[in-house]
This record gives C-alpha cells, structure tokens and sequence, in this order.
C-alpha cells in the first residue's frame, strides 16, 4: 500500500484513547450485545494508528479532537514536543513565547507539572496502547506488519527511557496499574525487542512516496535504532556498547539508504531533506521512517508544520518561497549553534542562502539580517539568528497542496545519524580520534555539505559536527547527556546563554538529565517512584 496517512481513515471503534498506561482498560476487547454480530478489528486502520500518532494530533484534523485527553493538539503533538524537549533545553534553540512550560525549557527548570512534558509522555504512553491493542486484537494477520508495530513500541520505549529513566511498563492493555521498570532493565528489554523483529520487517530499500512501503519502518530502522540505543548504552545502562553502536550503524551506511548529494535548481543537497517535496525530489533516498505530511490530508500543527512556522518571520521569506502563509516567530537559534559555523563569532547579518555561502557550509540555514547574534532578551524573537532550515517549497518545481497546511515529510530517522554514530563509535574505540575509515564518515557528511574536510576527527569536533548536520532535529540533549555536558559534575564545563537561567549560563545539577515523571501519574499509580530531585 502507499502509506500515506488519512485523516478519519480509523472508525471511533478502532481508537483506544489512553491517559497513559497507568489508567489504560482493556475496553475494545469486549463481547458484543448481540450475540449473533461478530466484531472484526480493522487490521489496516489499527496498523496506521499506530503510525500516524506521531505526525498527527488526532483523528480529525486541525480542528478535531485531540488523542490526549485535556490537552490541544499542538501541546500534544509528538515531534513538537520531540523538538521542545531535546532542543529548547539546550545551546541549539530558544523560544520567544511565553506559553506555559516554555520559560522552563529555555532555563532547564521543569519540574513534575510541567504541562507540555505532560503531553509528550502520554503521547508516548498512548502510542504504545495503540501498539498493545493492536498486536493484542491483529496477531498473526500480517507477520510484517506485527513486526513493524514492535517496532514502533519500542521506539516509544526509546524516547520513555532517554527523557523519563524508571518508566511504568506493559506489553498489554491492563486493567490494573503498571509497574515501573528501571532503566537498565528497560534498556535490555529494548535491544532484545529489536534484535527479535528487525529481520521480519521489510527489506531495507530507498522509497519514494509513490512508492509502495513510504513512510514504514524497515529492517535499517531496527539498525539505526540499535545503533542509537548502543551509542548511548553507557548513560542507560551503565557499560559501554561502542562496537555494537559502529557494528548497527555500518549495517545501514552499507545498505540502500545513502546519503543524497545531488541538489537541484539552486537548491542543496541538504536542503532537498527538508522541502515540501522531500518524499518525491530524490532526497527520501536518506529517510528511513519518514512522518509523513499532506497539506490536504494531514492538516497538524504539531509536526513539521510546526518546525517551520515556530522558527519562520515574514521577513525571512526574501525569495517568495517558503511555501505556508503560516509566519508564528518563535523558535531561533542559541549563538552556540551559530558559532558551530562561524568560530571567530563572524557571522554575517545576511539572508538564508548567503549565510551558508559565507560559512562555507550548505547546513548553514540561518538568516541574520537585523537579527543579534546573542541571545540578549529570551522573549524578543529577532535576539538571536532565525532558522530558515524547513520550508514547504519544491525544489524540482510545483506547488505546495495547500497555502497554509504544509507537504514536507519529517525525516525521523535518516541515514546521516548512523555516519555519525560510526565515527563517534570508532573515536571511541581508538583513543578518542577517529582512524582513517571513521573520520570517512564524517568527510561524505561535509562533503554533501560542500565544507572543508580534514584527515580525523576528535570527540569534541564529532559533537560539534553532529549540532551542524542534525540541529533541530531532536538530538541535542541527548547528545549532550552522553558527553558529559549537559547536568552533573561536567555541566560547568560547557555552558550557553541561559543555561540554567543565567544570561552567561550555569550549571546544572545531574537529576536535569532526566525530567520528572508528571505528577498526574505518580498520583494515579501508587507504584511509581519520582525521579531524584523532583
């Protein structure tokens, strides 16, 4: 099938609309009134919820209801709070609004009612009941697509474990409180998880969106997964996987999803990734579980719409061509990510497409004209370079589906990540420096990118080149975590503007590396533990 998402494609019947584990009831596995009717799950409309609730906020559009009870759309919406959660908390973006929880995020002062941490988490919890609902109800329909939504449920795991540490868990739709497993422990259980589908899914293979399977899972998202899960095995589980994180991460540079190079009528090869016509420019060759988007079909606020329009002022638009009517000036970069580019704090105050021709780096997307470099006044939006790095044009020509709802397809995971994964792996294992092979990687990454290369790479540099190439794709806490740089004893080793609130930054204590489990769930699971310091 074509996978494209379908807003009202999956009947009332279908929706299993959870608070989270902790209140889930098994209420669709039920005996009908009518002895003589029979009920038959929808497979397909199961198996696409499972998908769809990460680019979508519910079943009805912009306007619907939303799958998390009490919450918006926007608020709820997994790849927007991706976004806040892993980027406003760190030397990569700030945002101007002073929405509830915002504030907190740009200072790293959350705590357990924070509302849009709150939303994220059930989105996550409610993912994975549509998961356990559907290999509860579908099993043994479609041993493929069995193994896909595994998948997915341990990609809500992931993201469960790197944000939140000791998570309840369930494998099935309970009637009873879940226990709440430890961290190490859910690590484990994810590997052996990914390990046990990665080779009934599909054939990894390069698709574009008129091509059948677009937008699922396959076998190199269980790698790149893997690989990411090893890579980061130490901060979850307390050893180190380093040869596994290269060994999974080479697995996918080795198969069909490489890196797109060719750009195309004035458009770079980095660009194309995240243009309105990602899915059909050639650039979905690098995609390996796009969400995708329609600005017809899939109208949200909560995706990549959101990406553009929170990081987008009219003024931006110098060409005409940003592709939305859609201009909310929110999100821009910390002067840290700039400085990425621009090491002499050099950069010029010119438009999108002459900063990266100045930095001598296609992934330079920033626009700096009557913009400050530092980030002087958190709430005025121009304090600070805007981003200009999503946008709803077409590189090969057309036009967008619609004037406000956007057709850009958000690469979740993509290739670029495991190059990455393999250099800092094989820096590791060699002393902190990358040999010839892994400072390769590193070199076709900046090659697409039309930047200077150099023989090997440092741990510091492969940090630096992962801010350049994924910045504002959801990796930056992470990352951060990992190196020591983000809470704890190291924390003051590496400070941005308004870290920890302070204009000149400040350290943060280590339980930040976590954030805390939402107070509505410690109060409705009796069997929970809150996290250190919360």
């Amino acid at each position: 099938m074509n996978f494209r998402y379908i807003k009202n494609m999956i009947p009332a019947a279908a929706v299993l609309l959870a608070m989270g584990l902790s209140s889930c009831t098994k209420d669709l596995d039920v005996t009908p009134i009518d002895p003589s009717k029979t009920m038959v799950p929808d497979e397909a409309a199961l198996f696409t919820k499972c998908y769809s609730t990460m680019a979508l906020q519910g079943q009805t559009g912009q306007g619907g209801d939303c799958d998390i009870d009490r919450l918006d759309g926007g608020t709820a919406g997994f790849v927007r709070q991706l976004f806040n959660a892993n980027e406003l908390t760190t030397d990569e973006a700030i945002c101007a609004w002073g929405d509830p929880g915002i504030p907190d995020f740009n200072f790293n002062q959350y705590d357990a009612s924070h509302p849009m941490l709150e939303g994220f988490y059930n989105r996550l919890y409610t993912s994975i009941s549509f998961c356990n609902h559907y290999l509860d109800v579908c099993a043994g329909i479609d041993a493929t697509r069995e193994a896909e939504v595994r998948f997915l449920r341990a990609l809500y795991y992931y993201h469960l474990m790197d944000c939140f540490g000791n998570v309840p868990f369930a494998t099935a739709l309970m009637s009873t409180s879940p226990d709440q497993i430890q961290r190490a422990d859910l690590f484990k259980w994810i590997e052996s998880e990914l390990l046990d589908v990665k080779d009934k899914m599909m054939a990894p293979a390069a698709r574009k969106d008129t091509d059948n399977g677009y937008g699922r899972a396959d076998q190199d998202a269980a790698n790149l997964l893997l690989a990411r899960l090893y890579l980061n095995a130490e901060v979850y589980s307390g050893t180190a996987r380093w040869a596994e994180a290269k060994e999974y991460a080479e697995k996918v540079i080795n198969g069909p999803h490489k890196l797109w190079t060719q750009g195309t009528n004035g458009w770079s090869a980095y660009q194309m990734l995240f243009m309105g016509d990602n899915g059909s420019n050639g650039a979905s060759q690098e995609a390996i579980l796009p969400l995708l988007q329609d600005g017809v079909k899939t109208t949200a606020w909560c995706t990549t719409l959101f990406l553009m329009a929170s990081t987008w002022k009219a003024d931006m638009d110098t060409e005409g061509n940003y592709g939305t009517s859609e201009f909310w000036a929110g999100n821009r970069a910390r002067s840290q990510l700039v400085t990425k580019f621009f090491p002499n704090n050099d950069a010029p105050q010119v438009s999108i497409r002459d900063m990266a021709a100045a930095a001598g780096d296609d992934r330079a997307l920033f626009f700096g004209i009557d913009r400050e470099l530092v980030v002087s006044t958190p709430t005025e939006y121009t304090s600070g370079y805007a981003v200009g790095k999503y946008r709803n044009t077409y590189a090969g020509g057309g036009s967008p589906h619609n004037s406000q709802f956007i057709d850009t397809d958000f690469f979740l995971m993509r290739s670029a990540e495991a190059y990455l994964i393999a250099a800092e792996a094989d820096a590791r294992l060699n002393g902190g420096t990358t040999s010839s092979a892994g400072a390769n990687y590193i070199n076709q990454l900046r090659q697409r990118a039309h930047a200077n290369t150099v023989g090997s790479y440092s741990l510091q540099q492969i940090l630096d080149e992962r801010s350049r190439e994924l910045y504002f794709e959801g990796f930056r806490r992470t990352d951060l975590i990992r190196y020591g740089y983000f809470g704890g004893q190291n924390s003051g080793q590496y400070v941005w503007e308004w870290k920890g609130g302070s204009q000149n930054g400040a350290s943060i204590p280590a339980y930040r590396n976590l954030f805390a489990i939402p107070s509505s769930d410690i109060t409705a699971n009796p069997k929970l533990n809150q996290n250190e310091g919360y």
